[in-house]
């Protein structure tokens, strides 16, 4: 599993011209599905996303985690952070879940997070128009297969 991870200061989504979701404070998580994930990598994202401590304490130093500073998690699905352009001009998604195998894992991670936070989503495989205020800029990219 693959997560862009951005601390905003305003996120949202719209499809079809209509914002469907928005947040102020907090994350926009692009959040990418493996063919092979499971429960390994949703646990290992969602400890991620709920524990980065990426906001600022008093002092100016990024020590605080999401719901520390009463934030929220604008969660959207994007099978193309699994897009593979090391050969070629057209990116092979053939490491991308689909969605038989992705949509149960994106739906049990909204159901974990909302249990602890406020959580916004898009729709999954919608054509989505995202816009955000990137708060830093600051941006993690988080990989439940990779050892760094």
């Amino acid at each position: 599993m693959r997560a862009v991870v951005q601390r905003v200061s305003a996120a949202s989504v719209s499809i079809e011209g209509r914002t469907t979701a928005e947040i102020e404070n907090g994350l926009l998580v692009l959040l990418g599905i493996a063919c092979d994930d499971g429960e390994k990598d949703l646990t290992y994202i969602e400890d991620k996303l709920l524990h980065l401590r990426i906001f600022d304490d008093e002092n100016g130093v990024p020590n605080l985690d999401v719901s520390e500073v009463s934030g929220s998690i604008l969660l959207i699905s994007q099978f193309t952070l699994y897009g593979n352009a090391k050969k070629g001009r057209r990116p092979s998604y053939i490491r991308a879940a689909r969605p038989e195998v992705a949509i149960p894992l994106y739906e049990k991670l909204k159901s974990r997070l909302k249990e602890k936070i406020p959580l916004k989503c898009g729709v999954f495989g919608a054509d989505m128009k995202v816009s955000l205020i990137n708060d830093g800029p600051f941006t993690i990219l988080l990989d439940s297969r990779k050892e760094f």
